[in-house]
């Protein structure tokens, strides 16, 4: 089942854009361009339409997110027993208009 629209996050670079969830999960992404054919498609229905989820495998509190300021960059931080673990996504400008980026970065704080 899909999540709730409010439960996700916006990363972009003016070319194409994915919605990662509270959870971590990115559950819309559309490569190289924003009218490409969905790589990740859960948003529309089950995880079997394809999803990438970064998370921490115990429990864990409600996650906390923000933007960076003045950038298009997700921060969602995960606090569990064992320690905080921030996960960082954001989609890099590129000169090439057919190379689009990813980036998930996780940091253990």
């Amino acid at each position: 089942m899909s999540k709730p629209i409010e439960e996700y996050g916006f990363i972009g670079n003016m070319l194409s854009g994915a919605l990662v969830a509270r959870d971590g999960s990115m559950d819309w992404l559309c490569l190289p361009r924003f009218d490409s054919d969905a790589c990740f498609a859960a948003l529309l229905g089950t995880s079997k339409h394809g999803y990438w989820r970064i998370s921490p495998t115990g429990e864990s509190n409600r996650p906390s997110r923000r933007y960076l300021p003045h950038a298009p960059i997700l921060e969602t931080t995960f606090e569990t027993k064992g320690g905080i673990v921030t996960l960082v996504d954001f989609m890099p400008l590129s000169n090439d208009p057919e190379r689009v980026d990813v980036v998930r970065l996780v940091q253990g704080v």
